[in-house]
């Protein structure tokens, strides 16, 4: 192989070539040439080129971004499989690890030991069952083999974000429901649906990981990899809103008398108010147009202010409540202002989304 190896594919233009080497910060660059009177040639770094296997004859992939262009050794798909020891971990433990596998991206995730127990193997199980997609696809005494059956580019992250979005606000408005009648079924409810809101918060995770190891991912997906940032930071928000929904739900439970009509009341406007700030924060997330992005998003911004100010106000109506309930209630209200504050925090990510890019 020559020093350096040169790529001549017709109809590809480079401004530059920056070659970053593996752990280093090593940078160099490239003058682009022309051969044949219109074909745009540069050449590679040789240490790159034989790390990852390209040579005379080999394919490589452009993938265009903005104003940088990615290139990548063209290869078969695969399926990636990552291997781990499950010899000392159990119970949280294990169903920790089994979802930071598949928040990982791996398609196949073999779990090793010298005996898998009949405990471990119903902690997997479980832990299968609460994820997207994965399956137990082999079991033997020392292994337990777990596939994922749906393709990831075939997965929606606008998607699950929207879905996000609907069932964070229905639980934080029946949470509120609850409340009222002290309706220990609809709570046990909210809480249950907590379970959906979290397996889509791991297949956003899951999809916004891909795009950072390889930009394919990114175009098969359709969106910048700067969108699908956005999408995962927002999607973290909701998922937050969802937790102090279902710790409301736990709250209402603990009540055994009904909550004093004026304080019912002024909590559903306190939910109606961060509701439309959750709201408006989601459609400036999800707009095309950047001045109306930045308008409704701005106007969801100045709109936590005066959610705080009402969660005060609420409080004092509880300085009347014996100790107990006043406790309880004050983390009601708590919880309900905390969730306009992560609207808020979609509505930031709504603006950097809108702002021009550098």
């Amino acid at each position: 192989m020559a020093a350096e190896t040169d790529l001549r594919r017709p109809g590809i233009y480079l401004d530059k070539f920056i070659y970053t080497r593996s752990g280093s910060t090593d940078m160099e660059t490239r003058k682009v040439q022309v051969t044949g009177g219109s074909t745009y040639t540069v050449s590679i770094p040789k240490s790159w080129a034989t790390a990852n296997d390209v040579g005379a004859g080999s394919e490589v992939e452009f993938y265009p971004e903005g104003d940088a262009l990615f290139l990548t050794p063209k290869t078969e798909e695969e399926r990636t499989e990552g291997t781990l020891d499950v010899t000392d971990l159990t119970g949280e433990e294990l169903v920790r690890a089994v979802t930071a596998m598949y928040v990982s991206g791996f398609d196949d995730i073999v779990l090793e030991s010298s005996r898998i127990t009949t405990g471990q193997r119903r902690t997997i199980r479980e832990a299968v069952q609460s994820l997207v997609g994965l399956e137990v696809f082999e079991e033997t005494k020392e292994t337990v083999v777990i596939r994922d059956l749906l393709d990831s580019s075939e997965l929606s992250i606008h998607n699950a974000v929207t879905r996000m979005r609907l069932i964070a606000l229905s639980m934080l408005e029946d949470a509120l429901a609850a409340l009222e009648e002290l309706d220990d079924d609809l709570s046990r409810d909210v809480i249950e649906r907590d379970d959906d809101l979290d397996r889509l918060w791991l297949v956003v995770s899951r999809i916004f990981r891909a795009t950072l190891r390889t930009p394919k991912a990114a175009e098969k997906l359709g969106l910048p990899r700067e969108v699908c940032f956005d999408y995962q930071s927002s999607a973290r928000q909701l998922e937050r809103i969802g937790d102090h929904a279902t710790k409301i739900a736990h709250l209402t439970l603990e009540l055994e008398q009904p909550v004093p009509e004026e304080i019912l009341e002024a909590l559903e406007e306190l939910r109606e108010e961060v509701a439309q700030v959750i709201d408006d924060a989601m459609d400036a997330l999800f707009s095309e147009d950047r001045d109306v992005a930045t308008r409704v998003a701005n106007d969801a911004r100045k709109s936590v202010q005066r959610i705080d100010e009402d969660a005060r106000r609420i409080d004092s109506y509880l300085r009347n409540l014996d100790p107990a309930r006043a406790q309880l209630l004050g983390l009601i209200v708590d919880s309900v202002s905390r969730c306009g504050d992560y609207g808020g925090n979609i509505a930031e990510t709504a603006l950097q989304k809108a702002a021009p890019s550098p």
